[in-house]
């Protein structure tokens, strides 16, 4: 994940939403702060994805539903790049699944559109010291999400035993990703993957792939 700026230095932002009239309006609003610096915006997802890649912004602010690619899609992508932005979703939906689907894409902001006005800047600041920042509107959600996860923990003990790498690819698998998608996208070998795989069910006390699957797929919310 891309480190926050340097002392002094603004905050690097990419704006990405197929609405160019809503992306000037965010830029007008966010050139108001000294320490926030709009370097680029983007009306579809394979825009942001590249823009993203190529510029290494500090925080890149996405719409959910863009042309070409989805926003989750784009976090999704990024979520192994070592050098991602912070990812602040900006969207109208309000669903805790929705909610959900953007922080296993790995967002740390969740702002909903109807008070983005007064809420974008103090998202940015947060999510750039890497500080999760939800809507407070929303804030329930983050509160389901912590007692899923503790539950999980409770009646897994295992989870606690993870390598980051194996939780990651825990994640991933919790996503639909098979072991070649997953070799793919964090850069190492399928046998690498099958093996940490092997230790996640070891870890976990599951037998076998179908075990695995289930279980991350019943508790994608939670990991």
């Amino acid at each position: 994940m891309s480190r926050p700026p340097p002392a002094n230095s603004p905050i690097r932002i990419v704006l990405a939403d197929d609405h160019p009239i809503l992306c000037h309006a965010l830029q007008q609003l966010l050139a108001r702060e000294t320490d926030i610096d709009v370097i680029a915006e983007a009306h579809d997802g394979d825009a942001a994805l590249t823009l993203a890649r190529t510029l290494q912004p500090s925080v890149l602010i996405l719409d959910v539903e863009m042309p070409r690619l989805d926003g989750l899609s784009v976090a999704r992508t990024l979520l192994t790049d070592p050098s991602r932005p912070r990812i602040v979703f900006l969207t109208m939906h309000k669903t805790e699944e929705m909610f959900n689907a953007a922080v296993d894409a790995g967002a740390l902001g969740y702002v909903l559109k109807e008070s983005a006005h007064a809420e974008i800047v103090p998202c940015v600041r947060q999510v750039t010291l890497g500080q999760r920042y939800v809507s407070p509107a929303i804030t329930d959600f983050v509160f389901h999400r912590n007692r899923r996860s503790q539950d999980l923990t409770r009646s897994r003990p295992g989870l606690a035993a993870l390598t980051a790498s194996e939780r990651l690819i825990l994640k991933l698998i919790s996503q639909d990703r098979t072991t070649k998608e997953i070799a793919d996208q964090l850069g190492i070998s399928p046998h690498t993957v099958t093996n940490h795989r092997a230790n996640i069910c070891s870890k976990l006390g599951l037998r076998g792939t179908h075990s695995l699957l289930k279980f991350a797929f019943d508790q994608k919310s939670s990991l």
